[in-house]
């Protein structure tokens, strides 16, 4: 296999793995962590948080804001950093002498518009080629019904936005997001009156778990959710979990793979991120999991997945939103078993890339039988495809998604622009390395 820092990886199939390992902390925590704690008044700690390339946006974004962090380490563990964040309080970010960039992370970009958008002072926010083709309508409507001024490029970044006395609103988000769901409590936080969100679908319940923990009293009802605005934040130390999106690439390899045991320690169990665990024990796989005993608010323990025989993978729209980041492992899984339909899922074509277009181009480059649909795809049951060339288009889920289909395969795969894997998962291919056996 080439070294991970070229641009190319070569994937020769064969063999199984087989082995122990922790995860990088949980990507999605780290961010909405990192931004209570800049919001908070004193000094938070948060250990594991996340080494990949996105939530060091989210970090490069506070500093520009003002805020006062340190990390303990140069050369954080594969689990991640300490970093030590000095808040500045509610409302009590420092205007910006130009931009802030938040590189290929629309959650960086969504969080930072709501915590953004009650100071008084105008911010433009930026992102890399990639961010820049993503969707924000979504989250400018609930902001600006809430009084904030914010400005986009036709719908997409980058966004202006000019802080305002806000407003609480009573708000359903047309489609189900965790990153709108965040960014308007956020917002309310800060908002004079009680903000709602009511989903029509439930979606990843990190920033409702970690507010508490940060001193914030929130409103529940069934589904709904409110916060009462003006809560001050109070600093905290927290440890963060293994990434429970970046396991699902292991999982998904040990169930695909004969011989193969793979068990993954400290990695998180919240239950509105672990829908993949149900679908790989309802398609035959062998899982195991053993929950830890913890105060924390987020659940976390040691998942074991060894391979069986496989049935058929089919996901509809009710299971998507459940599965929106392990979906392109579920691809992968398609070609080393009895095939994966997804329908319901036209969200993926706003990831980071159309996940759909380039998910179905690079199974067809590897020689697999793929249908594309408007909202999803099918990847048919046949025998072992050759393998081919196939490109990450900039997305480290997809580099990561064929690296996994290509072990099943009977030739080589070549993946360009494989070092995307860097926004999340840095060391991917050299972990690959040593679960492999041959």
């Amino acid at each position: 296999m080439d070294d991970i820092k070229a641009t190319t990886t070569t994937i020769d199939p064969g063999g199984y793995i087989s082995g122990s390992l922790h995860v990088p902390g949980d990507k999605s925590i780290s961010h909405r962590y990192a931004i209570l704690a800049a919001l908070a008044e004193g000094e938070s700690e948060l250990q594991g948080y996340a080494p990949g390339a996105d939530c060091d946006s989210t970090l490069r974004c506070l500093r520009q804001l003002g805020i006062s962090l340190e990390s303990s380490t140069d050369s954080p563990t594969d689990q991640g950093a300490t970093i030590t964040i000095a808040g500045s309080g509610l409302k009590g970010f420092a205007s910006v002498n130009g931009s802030l960039d938040a590189g290929n992370s629309g959650t960086t970009m969504r969080l930072m518009a709501g915590a953004l958008a009650a100071h008084s002072f105008t911010t433009t926010v930026t992102g890399d080629q990639s961010l820049s083709r993503r969707p924000m309508q979504r989250i400018v409507a609930p902001l600006q019904a809430m009084g904030a001024q914010v400005e986009t490029h036709k719908g997409c970044p980058p966004l202006t936005i000019t802080g305002r006395s806000l407003e609480a609103i009573d708000y359903t988000p047309p489609m189900a997001s965790a990153q709108v769901k965040s960014a308007i409590l956020l917002a309310g936080l800060q908002a004079n009156g009680t903000t709602w969100i009511r989903e029509p679908v439930q979606t990843r319940d990190h920033t409702e778990r970690a507010l508490p923990i940060f001193g914030v009293n929130l409103v529940r009802e069934g589904q709904a959710v409110g916060i009462v605005g003006g809560q001050q934040l109070v600093a905290t130390s927290l440890a963060i979990p293994g990434d429970f999106s970046s396991a699902a690439f292991w999982f998904v390899a040990a169930a695909a793979l004969p011989g193969s045991v793979i068990q993954v320690s400290y990695v998180g169990l919240n239950p509105t991120r672990t829908r993949l665990l149900d679908v790989l024990q309802g398609i035959g796989a062998r899982v195991a999991i053993e929950p830890a005993e913890t105060t924390s608010p987020e659940p976390y323990g040691t998942v074991t997945v060894s391979h069986a025989e496989l049935y058929p993978i089919i996901v509809n729209g009710t299971d998507v939103p459940a599965l929106i980041d392990e979906l392109p492992a579920l691809a992968a899984l398609g070609l080393h078993g009895q095939g994966f339909r997804l329908n319901g899922a036209s969200e993926l074509r706003t990831k980071e890339s159309d996940r759909i277009e380039v998910l179905v181009s690079g199974l067809r480059h590897m020689g697999a039988e793929v249908d594309e649909f408007p909202d999803g795809f099918e990847v048919y049951a046949q025998d072992p495809p050759s393998g081919g060339i196939v490109d990450a288009a900039g997305d480290h889920r997809m580099a990561m998604a064929f690296a996994i289909a290509a072990l099943g395969l009977t030739g080589p795969t070549v993946i360009k622009n494989s070092d995307v894997v860097n926004v999340s998962y840095p060391g991917f291919f050299d972990t690959l390395n040593l679960l492999r056996h041959r």
